[in-house]
């Protein structure tokens, strides 16, 4: 098989593909064929060596996958080969070895995907949808009578927390930085839908908000927009921080003030008990129609250092995609 290998950590053209022994199945495994690969923000900072995740050297990228199962091991029951399935490191113990043509977990990190649920598309189950979730509901305790503001709504956790947003029948702001971003959020039902990179956007989150402010803050680029967030946010409300890539100057005196909570969310701290309600209910969204996962760019495994440059740049849509 062939396989993308990390032998340095660095820039994305530290990302090689070479040719791999095909995996073979211990007696409570499953080797998968890989039909799509998710690529997520995170891959891109373990590539660099400087993120909490160092994995031993070499290695294989990509903790989020879907395709079919090709072989499985002796005591295997609960799947079978051909059936349809995505492993993610929502709900696996293996965060790496995805940029892959075959895949091998264990069985219990492995779910069955929906018919209606295309391999590009269970790809978000790993990461972005599992990540939405909890930001907005656990964390963020997000009810139908509030407004979430979704900064920086139009990459695939963005535009899952739109649409979980929406199903729990809450107000939506969402923001993107391209005039196709905006489309995107659009389509996907906000009620008010801003350029944050237009300098006005902040009056006019707070004039749909009749100058109150919104409830709940899903925060994707906190070394930006913190600042801001703590300006928009309503009495008591909450700000998650979902994404961050440095440091940040702000003035504490506006938690007081409103009595704010700023809080973190990292995916990984959830245990299987933890996980399990979150993933019990996407499935039943995803199975229903009421969550449809947005997908992007779909690239050649082979250009997987250009998927990490992608991933990264301006104006994301939706999810980024491997395929063999």
């Amino acid at each position: 098989m062939r396989a993308i290998c990390v032998n340095e950590f660095g820039d994305a053209d530290v990302l090689q593909i070479e040719n791999k022994n095909d995996p073979i199945p211990a007696a409570n495994e499953v080797v998968i064929d890989m039909m799509a690969a998710g690529v997520n923000p995170a891959d891109t900072y373990t590539r660099t060596g400087t993120y909490i995740v160092k994995p031993e050297l070499p290695y294989t990228p990509g903790g989020d996958a879907a395709g079919v199962v090709s072989s499985i091991g002796a005591t295997v029951r609960s799947l079978k080969v051909g059936d349809r399935v995505a492993t993610g490191i929502a709900f696996s113990s293996d965060r790496l070895g995805c940029y892959a043509e075959k895949i091998l977990r264990n069985e219990n990190d492995v779910i069955k995907i929906p018919d209606r649920v295309s391999f590009a598309q269970a790809t978000a189950l790993g990461v972005s949808y599992p990540t939405a979730h909890h930001a907005l509901f656990n964390r963020g305790r997000l009810t139908a009578d509030e407004t979430v503001f979704i900064h920086g709504a139009s990459g695939s956790v963005g535009t899952s927390a739109i649409q979980l947003a929406k199903r729990a029948g809450a107000k939506i702001i969402g923001s993107a930085g391209t005039q196709a971003g905006l489309t995107l959020l659009k389509s996907q039902g906000v009620d008010l839908a801003v350029n944050h990179t237009s300098g006005g956007y902040a009056d006019e989150i707070m004039a749909f908000t009749n100058g109150d402010g919104v409830d709940l803050t899903l925060e994707m680029l906190a070394n930006v927009n913190l600042a801001t967030d703590l300006d928009l946010a309503a009495m008591f409300g909450r700000i998650v921080i979902i994404g961050n890539r440095g440091e940040i100057t702000i003035n504490p005196r506006m938690t007081m003030a409103k009595e704010l909570d700023v809080m973190g969310m990292a995916l990984w701290n959830l245990n299987a008990e933890q996980i399990k309600p979150i993933m019990d209910d996407l499935i039943i969204g995803l199975a229903d129609g009421s969550l449809t996962p947005i997908t992007g760019k779909e690239i050649p495994l082979a250009d997987a250092a250009l998927a990490h440059e992608y991933v990264l740049a301006p104006g994301a849509h939706g999810k980024v995609i491997l395929v063999p």
